[in-house]
């Protein structure tokens, strides 16, 4: 890389960097072109030549609130409860959201559909990491993949719910709820407490925590073959799906 490129890039990461103050401290109105330039000491130009337009700008700020947020993300361990791991990555997304609002909302407010940054989908990964140790150990009572979308759903949903609530006015006991009520809608009976297994099917959590085990483990039965292991991996979601 020469060294034209490389002042290039450090000036790109400097005009990110300004750009996340400005939405930091005023919002998504405050990052105009005109702005961003001023306050980087360049010139209006530089920021349509480096990002095309303010939208460019912006995506390219997205993709930063996401690389910070994965930098906070605590690492897997895979030896650890599958609830609490979960439980560690959930209080992460709530503290994250709530010490960066405007950074949150447009990373999760203002997203396009059908365009999600790398950095988010590294950030879906762990999180679908999260579930997969949890069907692993026979934990889960629906498919991973719904697993992983309600998480999602419920914990951006109560960032968003705090959010536009007065901070005099929000109930400190919102994630816990939320967090309660998706595990409990996600997690076998056997792993909550008895005031949280009525309503279940009888011999239902179990089923399905057993076949989510399996399918979880299915790369490791390496006596199938990659048909016969889709095969099973298919038959394990019907009996997941009967049973949720």
């Amino acid at each position: 890389m020469d060294e034209s490129t490389n002042s290039r890039d450090e000036l790109r990461a400097q005009i990110v960097e300004v750009a996340a103050g400005l939405l930091a401290t005023g919002g998504r109105d405050a990052v105009s072109t005109r702005a961003v330039a001023t306050a980087a000491g360049t010139q209006a130009p530089t920021i349509y030549r480096l990002f095309g337009d303010k939208n460019g700008l912006l995506q390219a700020v997205l993709e930063h609130g996401f690389a910070k947020y994965l930098a906070e993300k605590p690492p897997l361990d895979p030896t650890a409860d599958p609830i609490a791991d979960l439980r560690a990555g959930w209080y992460l997304h709530v503290g994250f959201g709530l010490a960066n609002r405007e950074l949150f909302l447009l990373m999760y407010a203002d997203m396009q559909p059908g365009k999600r940054p790398a950095a988010a989908e590294a950030g879906l990964a762990i999180l679908r990491t999260r579930i997969r140790n949890l069907a692993a150990a026979g934990q889960l009572r629906v498919t991973e993949e719904l697993a992983a979308e309600m998480v999602q759903a419920a914990g951006s949903g109560a960032v968003l719910t705090l959010l536009a609530t007065p901070e005099e006015s929000r109930d400190a006991r919102l994630a816990d709820a939320m967090f309660d009520a998706v595990v409990a809608a996600i997690a076998t009976a056997d792993d909550l407490g008895p005031d949280r297994r009525r309503g279940s099917k009888p011999g239902g959590d179990g089923a399905s925590g057993a076949a989510n085990a399996l399918r979880a483990n299915l790369p490791e039965l390496e006596m199938l073959t990659d048909g016969e292991r889709h095969v099973l991996g298919e038959w394990l979601s019907r009996i997941t799906q009967a049973n949720a």
